[in-house]
């Protein structure tokens, strides 16, 4: 799909500079650029790139001033990377404004479904499902039995969701991501085999939450497994039975939180980091990548990291000490010994 530089300028709102028939069909980093291609500056330290990209279009700001020839075509507007950013999200909506349902999908005749829905090939909606209006199901996309998605949300390839699962609006599941697996539960018995614990619960997840690729959320053993609206979870998350996330929270890649535990509002948590089970995170608590959680935080807006954490500051200091720790042991053996000789004069004398 090709745009001219005066179209682009209509929907950005911007003035163009140069050749407004100029066409592009792609983005690029500006010093990664190439003709069809259109960039932005918007960083004074890319500046130089501007006169040497060979990208078809530039966005930059009103107020860029040239200060030697420019090949591109600019496009000026009040902010190039909020304009850039608006950019992107036209052309995604543009190239993922998928409808129609496959011949090769299938939709059980219980289900209720809305309008202008895309389902591709192997799509599988389940008995009593309940699929929203401007839904979009990828190939090979599981909806189990009982489940619910609401209006605007995309399910990407592969993506399953067990029964009686429960997505909200304008919902973004990235590819393999599960929904609903039981939750890791085993009672242990007299003889050392383990006896499996039925999970009858299910997960929730409310509006405007986007889940990664390969992420997986278990359901409950009882009751639900809450994902809270404005919740972003990474690739490669795994959230246990029970578990409940606070609104706006964000979560990077290989995070573990066991069972039961629940994660406040605004949470950060950096990839790697592990949480025991059954315990409590006050609102706005950060962690740092590979933190271990071992225990309730009761504070609010408070910094952790390390396993077992620390508050930042102190793990910074702990840390930095830490890089010391050979010279410290040498220094302490040298003291050791001087204390036994020391120590040895006295008792000849």
């Amino acid at each position: 799909m090709k745009f001219t530089a005066t179209q682009i300028a209509g929907i950005l709102e911007g003035k163009v500079e140069g050749n407004p028939n100029v066409e592009v069909w792609n983005v690029a980093k500006i010093e990664e650029g190439a003709p069809g291609m259109i960039s932005f500056l918007a960083n004074p330290k890319y500046t130089h790139y501007i006169y040497e990209t060979l990208s078809s279009i530039v966005i930059v700001n009103d107020d860029f001033e040239a200060t030697a020839p420019i090949q591109a075509t600019l496009i000026r507007v009040p902010d190039a990377y909020a304009c850039f950013a608006k950019l992107l999200a036209f052309y995604d909506q543009m190239t993922q404004n998928k409808q129609g349902v496959s011949s090769l999908a299938f939709v059980s005749s219980s289900a209720q479904c809305g309008e202008n829905l895309y389902l591709g090939e192997f799509a599988f909606v389940g008995e009593n499902a309940k699929i929203g209006n401007n839904v979009k199901l990828y190939p090979q996309v599981y909806v189990g039995d009982g489940c619910i998605v609401g209006d605007n949300t995309v399910l990407y390839p592969g993506v399953k969701l067990y029964r009686n699962t429960v997505v909200g609006k304008n919902c973004i599941l990235h590819a393999g991501a599960v929904l609903g697996a039981d939750g890791f539960g085993f009672a242990p018995q007299p003889d050392g085999h383990y006896e499996k614990i039925p999970q009858v619960g299910n997960v929730v997840v409310d509006d405007n939450v986007e889940i990664g690729a390969n992420t997986t959320i278990d359901r409950s053993t009882m009751g639900s497994t809450h994902i809270h609206k404005g919740v972003k979870l990474d690739n490669l998350v795994h959230l246990a039975h029970n578990v409940e996330v606070g609104e706006n929270s964000a979560l990077a890649a290989q995070v573990g939180v066991s069972g039961s535990t629940h994660l406040g509002k605004n949470c950060v948590v950096g990839g790697q980091s592990g949480f025991v089970g059954h315990i409590n995170i006050a609102d706005g608590s950060k962690f740092g990548g590979q933190s271990g959680i071992m225990g309730s935080i009761k504070e609010e807006n408070k910094e952790f990291m390390g396993t077992p954490i620390q508050p930042l500051r102190q793990y910074l200091v702990s840390n930095a000490r830490f890089r010391h720790i050979d010279e410290m042991a040498r220094k302490l053996e040298k003291l050791e010994k001087e204390l036994a000789e020391l120590k040895s004069g006295q008792t000849e004398k």
